[in-house]
């Protein structure tokens, strides 16, 4: 009797839709992530490894000498592919029904990933749009302060930061045993829940609440400059043009930077502070189910930031479009006159990536 009992309740534990909390009065309905985590993570490595190598590609071998706005798409192209890298394990892991077999250092070494990718492109982003905000609104001081050589500066503080204020989530992670099957906790054991809680809020107060202030305040002040009329600026002239295409931008950035990194921290704080102060069971599979339908879009960033490369940077494009296509880039003595007058009548491209000499309203080259 005992033996049918307890091949029943072994059973039950496989089978089951439900995930245990520590709270044993209440038990997580967690059947959707076992099929929504590895579909978006596969998807997720797919692109973003095919999109990332070929961004990375191209600043490497078709985009030098860089300029300051390479400098940082390449840091960031580089924090996606490094944690599109890691996507194999956490794939396997929730196809498994969240059995971890890879040992606790891979459990913190892929977690630790997840929020350096995460941070890094929140900070690098934001460098970018502290970079356009300069060459826009500040022209002249642009010309004089903004140099490759200071990017590169900017992006080994802004790994180091990373890599410091993360620290302390390389101790609190750790495995678990539950039904007989491992657990990779993504926030640690219930022992140290409440320390934390603490520190993630102070993290993410630091490193998505402030740049997140500053990435709406910059493009508010660009946003501002770029729709005020200018004199003698046509309307509908290439500058008029080109200022529409870099407002675009602005609400491309802004739209991308909130569907991605936004709902994750709201719902993972809501989460958090549900666990906390021991909510209704009903309230909490609730905030459990939003908070992890959202955690797929933090990483969809590895895979928006390759499209934003596009969209962005002019030279980028066209450089790629021609090792596309097999197109080499013509040389100077190739061009007839009539050729240059044609390049001078193209489009114009977005005010913070053209060329300095091109400009009617002063912006500096960010591409």
């Amino acid at each position: 009797m005992d033996n049918a009992l307890n091949a029943a309740a072994e059973g039950l534990n496989q089978s089951s839709v439900f995930t245990a909390h520590f709270n044993s009065t209440c038990r997580f309905n967690e059947e959707f992530k076992y099929i929504l985590l590895p579909v978006s993570y596969s998807l997720v490595f797919v692109f973003g490894l095919l999109l990332n190598a070929m961004a990375l590609w191209m600043f490497i071998t078709k985009m030098r000498p860089w300029n300051t706005n390479t400098v940082f798409m390449f840091h960031l192209s580089l924090s996606d592919f490094l944690y599109v890298l890691s996507l194999p394990t956490l794939i396997y892991y929730y196809a498994n029904r969240s059995h971890w077999p890879f040992g606790v250092f891979a459990c913190k070494s892929v977690r630790f990933l997840f929020y350096v990718n995460l941070y890094c492109s929140i900070l690098l982003l934001t460098c970018i749009s502290v970079h356009r905000y300069i060459g826009i609104c500040h022209p002249i001081k642009a010309r004089r302060l903004v140099k490759p050589r200071h990017a590169h500066l900017v992006c080994g503080l802004v790994w180091a930061l990373v890599a410091v204020c993360l620290v302390p989530n390389l101790v609190f992670v750790t495995t678990s045993q539950r039904d007989n099957i491992t657990i990779c906790h993504d926030t640690t054991n219930h022992e140290f829940f409440h320390q934390y809680v603490a520190y993630s809020s102070a993290l993410m107060a630091l490193l998505f609440g402030v740049p997140f202030l500053v990435i709406v305040v910059c493009y508010c002040l660009m946003a501002r400059t770029l729709c005020r009329p200018r004199e003698g600026l046509s309307q509908s002239g290439p500058g008029s043009s080109s200022r529409r295409k870099s407002i675009k931008m602005i609400v491309v950035v802004l739209v991308v930077f909130v569907l991605c990194f936004l709902p994750f921290h709201v719902t993972r704080t809501l989460y958090y502070a549900s666990r906390v102060h021991h909510l209704e069971c009903t309230v909490l599979n609730i905030i459990n189910f939003s908070y992890k339908i959202t955690r797929p879009l933090a990483s969809v960033n590895s895979c928006i930031d390759p499209i934003l490369y596009f969209l962005a940077g002019d030279q980028y494009r066209s450089k790629l479009m021609a090792a596309l296509l097999g197109k080499r880039r013509p040389t100077a003595s190739s061009l007839s006159p009539g050729n240059r007058r044609h390049d001078k009548a193209s489009p114009a491209v977005p005010l913070a990536f053209q060329n300095s000499d091109s400009k009617p309203s002063g912006e500096v080259d960010l591409n």
